[in-house]
């Protein structure tokens, strides 16, 4: 079973019929109860950091998922969003502490771009494999193309990078992991065949 964390924030619909696609039982929770006895968790996110991290933060699902995932070991994914408040901050708007499962700041995409790229990174971009090795990419091909839609991305990442994305010369982490803990800055339920093929990966991957 695997829980798709509900805290008011993420496209939950897409994502759950993407899951039931590939015949992934699923769940969309917020109940303590729910989420210990799921075998993996998703944690979906779309809109601006601050407020996502504080909705989990007012329904203590931060320190439910730090007991869950670094204290008991259980598998987690975070998607677009998702992945970023697995990071210890981001300079969204301010200076917002995440969830801190994965060493890194999410900092502005346009910080790092030249005046005539466009903020936000929205479209079909391939990828390139850091370590191809990686669970999360056995069913991938290098190359493979996947959706992005953002405006921040991780950046002092560099022990969990698994792949990046080239976006007008800046390489955005696209695939992370620390351990158990993986994450997508695109959206596997909206890039077709190569996301269903991941989210397949994450359902099935060995803990």
């Amino acid at each position: 079973m695997i829980a798709v964390v509900d805290y008011g924030v993420g496209n939950l619909y897409s994502l759950t019929c993407s899951l039931r696609h590939i015949g992934a039982d699923c769940i969309v929770t917020n109940d303590e109860q729910m989420l210990r006895d799921a075998d993996r968790i998703i944690l979906p996110g779309v809109g601006a950091f601050d407020d996502a991290a504080n909705k989990l933060r007012s329904l203590k699902m931060d320190q439910l998922l730090s007991e869950l995932v670094i204290k008991k070991g259980k598998p987690l994914m975070g998607i677009c969003l998702g992945m970023q408040l697995l990071f210890e901050q981001s300079l969204e708007f301010g200076v917002h502490q995440g969830l801190g499962f994965i060493g890194g700041t999410i900092r502005p995409l346009s910080d790092a771009l030249t005046n005539q790229a466009k903020v936000p990174h929205m479209g079909w971009n391939s990828l390139a494999f850091v370590k191809a090795n990686d669970p999360l990419l056995q069913e991938t091909k290098e190359g493979d193309f996947v959706y992005y839609v953002h405006s921040y991305y991780a950046t002092d990442c560099e022990s969990s990078l698994v792949a990046t994305s080239n976006y007008c010369g800046v390489q955005v982490p696209g695939v992370v992991r620390h351990a158990n803990v993986c994450g997508t800055q695109f959206h596997p339920e909206k890039s077709g065949e190569i996301g269903l093929r991941m989210l397949h990966v994450f359902a099935a991957e060995k803990d």
